[in-house]
């Protein structure tokens, strides 16, 4: 059994100075660090901001090599404790924000150690244990300073700082190999959207002609290239205010959100007021297609009618078939538009922010007969499901990778198995 200490026997702890506006400008202006650069295990450096720190409080919130830096406050629980080792990666002074916590080995503390012990007490809530708070959850230096520790000696933490790092690479790159199989299998997913939508799955040897669609190029010669209020109406939903937030007749509704590439997310529907008029122009039946007006414009789903008295806010379109107008084909042709950003940049560059019902019901996507439409997304969805299944099989490998990780990082740091090389 290890003897049992707290972490002021390892390392010195202290919080980082407070922002403000009068040390936005002065004549000793330095980088510092602040929680948004503090991620699990790595430093994130793309956006180091500056201010004033006076030559004394340098040298109180000055950076060392070997330091352990730890995300001292955050609005999500599960960020707090965020951990990683500082190693001089900027040159010069740089010093850190009170979001931060730092901790500073001593003599007989290696800092390795040190970094994964904290990555440790982060991965398995430990930080999180001693947060309070409740928007804004914090850490603090001395309940940071009283966590319990397992005396280990300086050659033993070396060891163990050593085994890590070889392991965790070793495990990192079979994660990193599965994430790039992910990716790969998402680009075969994109292909098949976009060789479905413009003939390539069913009429690869037909003949073609110019579509007249600057991203979408030639498409077999018996397509039409129609717009969509040809074939769909389109209905923008209700618009959310204080008043429609409070008032009477209140029923569910969906936002942006809840649509998500060909599935919805309803856990907890917000509510506001629909009255008569309005739930008749917002009602949603079964194979209504759903369509982002903003955020990732585009993005759509079909509405399977499961449940009753839902309605939709301003942010969606209801997409509406004429007659036998194929809704799922229309869906793709939207995943394709969105994956190539037709609806971001497209004409003249112009940045889209919003997608007007107007533009939406004016752009235009190849339209095969109806029965092609059908065999179209009958061959997608079958290479969706196959493909979907490799993803989520293989983002389980990844989950359970980054359990041993975790689980190993934690076995070593308090000693529960011999570290090979350790005295």
């Amino acid at each position: 059994m290890k003897e049992v200490r707290t972490l002021r026997a390892y390392a010195d702890v202290a919080l980082g100075r407070q922002r403000s506006p009068q040390h936005d400008q002065g004549p000793h202006m330095v980088p510092y660090l602040r929680a948004a650069n503090v991620k699990d295990g790595r430093l994130d450096l793309s956006d180091v901001k500056e201010m004033n720190f006076t030559p004394g409080e340098q040298n109180n919130f000055a950076l060392q090599a070997g330091d352990v830096l730890v995300t001292e406050g955050s609005g999500s629980l599960s960020a707090v404790g965020a951990a990683s080792v500082w190693n001089d990666e900027v040159q010069g002074t740089v010093c850190f924000q009170n979001t931060l916590l730092r901790l500073r080995p001593k003599p007989a503390t290696d800092p390795g150690f040190l970094s994964w012990w904290c990555r440790h007490a982060f991965g398995d809530g430990l930080f999180a244990s001693i947060a309070t708070g409740a928007n804004i959850f914090h850490v603090s230096a001395e309940r940071v300073r009283s966590l319990p520790m397992a005396y280990i000696e300086l050659a033993e933490q070396r060891a163990i700082a050593d085994y890590l790092d070889a392991e965790t690479a070793r495990i990192d790159a079979l994660i990193a190999k599965k994430q790039q199989l992910i990716r790969l299998l998402e680009e075969r997913i994109e292909a098949a959207v976009f060789s479905g939508v413009t003939g390539r799955l069913t009429s690869a040897h037909s003949k073609v002609r110019a579509s007249g669609i600057d991203w979408i190029g030639d498409i077999p010669v018996g397509y039409g290239t129609p717009t969509i209020g040809a074939n769909f109406s389109t209905q923008l939903g209700k618009m959310l205010n204080a008043e429609a937030a409070a008032g009477d007749h209140q029923h569910r509704y969906i936002k942006n959100t809840n649509v998500q590439w060909d599935r919805f997310k309803l856990d907890d529907l917000p509510t506001m007021t629909f009255d008569a008029l309005d739930r008749q122009r917002c009602e949603l039946a079964a194979g209504d297609l759903m369509v982002c007006e903003g955020g990732e414009v585009g993005r759509a789903a079909i509405w399977e009618g499961a449940d009753a008295d839902v309605y939709f806010q301003k942010a969606l379109h209801r997409v509406r078939p004429f007659l036998s107008a194929n809704s799922r084909f229309l869906m793709y042709c939207l995943w394709a538009a969105a994956n190539l950003d037709v609806f971001r940049v497209e004409g003249n560059q112009a940045t889209i922010v919003h997608l007007t019902g107007e533009q939406l019901r004016e752009h235009r996507f190849p339209w095969p007969p109806s029965d092609e439409q059908d065999e179209i997304v009958k061959l997608i969805d079958v290479t969706r499901k196959r493909l979907d299944l490799l993803c989520t099989t293989t983002t389980r490998q990844i989950e359970l990778l980054t359990e041993r990780r975790q689980a190993l990082i934690t076995a070593a740091v308090t000693g529960e198995f011999a570290v090979p090389g350790a005295a």
